[in-house]
């Protein structure tokens, strides 16, 4: 099992990341240590130029996500934790991969369409190519799985068609060169919405700051952004059904739930028939004593930029080693001379 998975660098990492994404890694790179596996973790650092960025938040958000990784209870001694940038293979095997991948399929791709909008000719050439630099991220360490969410499944298709095509045109019949990865969908991730939308994912793109809760708050901010939380006049219900049409009910419901690991069931037998201004101070409560010791380690690393490089570092060389055997081949199989 060799599992492969990217997060980007952009933004202050909160509530929904963790809780959809980051606890999932920290599972996987057990799951595959455990096993004899490996596990990749990189910093999508190469993809955040697919949109306009400032160089130095891009650097500073590389290195404090490394730290909220860590923090979080990624292990660097579990699992392969890099950046793409310091691994010049990716960029290289997205251009021979080029070649394979067709206009149409990128076309086709759903998150091109949304993040385009109706201005296609004013994007980067990046947003429109990024899934072959995805293709290349879990192909060229040979992926077994990727941990895939609705939003990325046709990514993943994608990435086996240009596997299957390069394997049919340039390889012989019993010698394919890359490995067609399997979707591994982690076990169900709370999916975790606005605190000011029930309706709207929890996002770092969001102007306001109350719409989310960063890993880096404080108690305080903790508190006081739960209890401006956008709720509904009714108490909560007694079962799950009454739970329907209340968006925002639900959504403070999922995350107390998430955060202790007791099921809907049990949360809402026991604050049934309450109103918000009782269930909001226990919701509180428990992601402050969540974050707490989260917050704690990311303050210790995230200025300790000798240390945050070195892990860095460390899992390039790493990566570096099972990256140079992939890439050779590609160019060997193209007929492309190299010294």
């Amino acid at each position: 099992m060799r599992v492969v998975s990217g997060i980007q660098p952009t933004g202050k990492p909160h509530l929904g990341n963790y809780l959809g994404a980051i606890v999932n890694y920290v599972k996987l790179q057990d799951e595959a240590h455990a096993a004899g596996g490996e596990c990749f973790i990189f910093l999508a650092d190469l993809h955040a130029l697919s949109q306009p960025h400032d160089p130095a938040e891009l650097t500073r958000n590389t290195r404090e996500m490394v730290a909220t990784l860590v923090a979080c209870g990624v292990d660097p001694s579990k699992a392969i934790l890099f950046n793409q940038a310091q691994i010049p293979a990716h960029a290289e095997l997205q251009w021979l991969l080029n070649g394979t991948a067709r206009m149409g399929w990128l076309n086709r791709m759903t998150q091109w369409k949304d993040k385009a909008g109706k201005n296609r000719e004013g994007q980067s050439i990046a947003l429109f190519n990024y899934p072959v630099l995805q293709a290349a991220d879990v192909l060229l360490y040979q992926a077994t799985h990727v941990p895939v969410g609705d939003d990325q499944k046709q990514h993943l298709e994608l990435a086996r068609d240009i596997a299957q095509k390069f394997n049919t045109d340039y390889c012989p019949e019993d010698a394919p060169l890359f490995t067609l990865p399997e979707p591994y969908i982690p076990p169900a991730a709370a999916r975790i919405m606005s605190l000011r939308d029930g309706s709207a994912k929890m996002s770092k793109s969001d102007p306001s700051e109350m719409s989310r809760i960063n890993l880096t708050d404080d108690a305080d901010t903790v508190v006081k952004k739960v209890k401006k939380a956008k709720t509904d006049a009714e108490p909560l219900p007694s079962e799950a059904k009454g739970l329907e049409g209340r968006a925002e009910a639900l959504n403070l419901v999922t995350i107390y739930c998430a955060v202790t690991g007791k099921s809907t069931d049990d949360t809402l037998s026991e604050y049934g028939g309450q109103g918000f201004g009782s269930f909001k101070p226990v919701l509180a409560e428990a992601l402050v004593e969540t974050l707490r010791p989260i917050n704690a380690r990311f303050l210790e690393l995230k200025d300790d930029t000798e240390a945050l490089d070195a892990i860095l570092a460390r899992g390039a060389s790493k990566a570096r080693e099972h990256a140079i055997p992939t890439l050779s081949a590609a160019y060997k199989a193209l007929g492309l001379l190299r010294g």
